[in-house]
């Protein structure tokens, strides 16, 4: 984990109702992931790199075979999609994790990359998004 990171990792632990930073890591990346198919190209690049390299990587790195993006992606689906990939099972626990990550990724990116990502996401997730 990187210096720079750890309070990062920190707000996601605690905002996330998780026990251990190790889970903050697991949960930020299948949140990054997650977020990285539902992004349009350009905006996922622009928040790509306004992070650093450890959460811009799994944010660029993920890929679909013909994967078409939601753009009615509702709350409840991305949530169940980033509990899958961190190896929960509940998709109404995940809206606390996911939240903590919206909102670390908040902290560590400017206005115009913010709304970028705001636009860029569904109406429910640009909610969610917002909250955070």
């Amino acid at each position: 984990m990187s210096a720079d990171l750890t309070a990062y990792y920190t707000t996601i632990k605690e905002k996330g109702y998780l026990r251990t930073t190790q889970h903050a890591q697991l949960w930020s990346t299948a949140v990054l992931k997650t977020l990285g198919l539902n992004l349009d190209r350009s905006t996922k690049k622009k928040l790509a790199k306004a992070l650093p390299e450890e959460l811009a990587f799994p944010l660029q790195r993920i890929f679909w075979l013909l994967h078409f993006r939601n753009t009615s992606l509702s709350r409840e689906e991305f949530q169940k999609m980033v509990a899958r990939r961190s190896g929960n099972s509940d998709g109404q626990f995940a809206r606390y994790p996911v939240s903590a990550v919206f909102h670390g990724l908040k902290v560590l990116i400017d206005d115009q990359t913010d709304k970028a990502v705001r636009d860029s996401l569904s109406p429910d997730l640009r909610e969610m998004w917002e909250a955070a």
